[in-house]
């Protein structure tokens, strides 16, 4: 290396490129010894599922009470509607053998359209004062995620499965009697209480199970969506 710089300094074209050339031809060598020595690239890892954990709940709520996790709608989507313009009802209900389906309704009280998309977060409570029962209602996917649009007075609904916790031992999910069912509407952190007296565990037991809303009068198929226990 000495000498081609020596060379160089010389002034001659000819030497200079001669220089040049193998300077360059030794850059390559090393480039190509570096990359063999560094290894094949790592493989980037596969991208992660989304989470369905529980959000936050909203300030002054009950600790550890799950609000409802928010789904994205479309952009071009009406605005979602607010809890406050939002009438949340016990619709119909209907036992089976180990617990209840119950519907819980969704009615538009303001004046313009708005939007519901994905799940409500639902939960057992005691009170007031209000302290959660459990485990907060599980997603299940049996009824489709898809927009809702609600006119002025027009409503959605989503099944909420309730399995008994008597049916399972005492021991292993300490039931606990409720006085409300906890409901916040979809993407939404503000909560609605309704009167229910079902019997939730107060051990990590799951007994709640909650579907996507759905335009009033679509089916909600519960099929293959309750726990153990039944």
């Amino acid at each position: 290396m000495k000498s081609l710089a020596a060379n160089s300094a010389t002034g001659d074209p000819g030497i200079r490129g001669q220089g040049l050339r193998a300077a360059a031809a030794l850059i390559c060598l090393l480039a190509a010894a570096g990359c063999a020595s560094s290894g094949s690239p790592a493989t980037p890892p596969s991208p992660r599922a989304a989470s369905s954990s529980p959000a936050p709940s909203a300030a002054g709520s009950t600790p550890g009470a799950a609000s409802s996790p928010a789904l994205s709608p479309p952009a071009t989507a009406a605005a979602a509607c607010p809890a406050s313009t939002l009438q949340v009802k016990p619709g119909v209900a209907e036992g089976y053998a180990g617990g209840v389906y119950q519907v819980i309704e969704f009615t538009n009280t303001s004046g313009a359209s708005c939007t519901l998309y994905g799940y409500p977060g639902v939960s057992l409570v005691t009170g007031p004062p209000y302290a959660q029962v459990g485990l907060a209602a599980k997603r299940v996917s049996t009824a489709p995620v898809k927009l809702v649009t609600l006119a002025p007075g027009r409503s959605a609904t989503a099944t909420l499965q309730i399995v008994d916790a008597l049916n399972f031992p005492a021991g292993r999910c300490g039931p606990v009697k409720a006085t409300n069912l906890k409901v916040y509407p979809p993407n939404q952190t503000v909560p609605v209480y309704l009167a229910n007296t079902s019997y939730g565990c107060a051990k990590p037991v799951q007994t709640l199970y909650i579907s996507a809303v759905q335009a009033n009068g679509e089916a909600h198929p519960m099929s293959g969506a309750s726990g153990e226990g039944q």
